[in-house]
């Protein structure tokens, strides 16, 4: 069957634009971390699951990561992990409310992307003061 566009094909527009063609939202960017966040919590797993294996291990294992996570940047990484993972908990609550039919209206889906973002900034930085206070 022939093509019915008189427009030659090279001259066509892509069907699916790409990000360059669309304004930038709260809605896309906080869907792009969500995604990204996913991502990032594979390797914070991995670094779990080292921390467990060393407190099963012997007493020189559990020192030696220890002292890695006690170190600053060890607790900047731990200090990232922790807002990763608010934040990817975050997006699966904006995905629940919107999973209820709620928040499809552009202001509110606009709020929830950055409310999502707010609440894991300040649920990170207060479980991090009491993570301080009861130590």
């Amino acid at each position: 069957m022939a093509d019915p566009s008189p427009i030659p094909l090279e001259q066509r527009r892509p069907l699916s634009p790409h990000l360059q063609i669309y304004k930038w939202t709260p809605t896309m960017a906080a869907s792009i971390a969500h995604r990204a966040t996913g991502v990032a919590l594979y390797a914070g797993t991995v670094l779990l699951l080292f921390y467990l294996l060393a407190a099963a291990g012997d007493a020189h294992s559990f020192n030696f990561i220890s002292a890695i996570f006690g170190s600053f940047l060890g607790q900047l990484v731990l200090f990232g992990y922790t807002f990763v993972l608010l934040l990817h908990v975050m997006g699966g609550l904006r995905h629940a409310i919107w999973d209820a039919g709620e928040g499809f209206d552009p202001v509110w889906r606009d709020r929830l992307s950055v409310g999502s973002a707010a609440s894991a900034a300040v649920l990170t930085i207060l479980l991090w003061i009491v993570s301080f206070i009861i130590r």
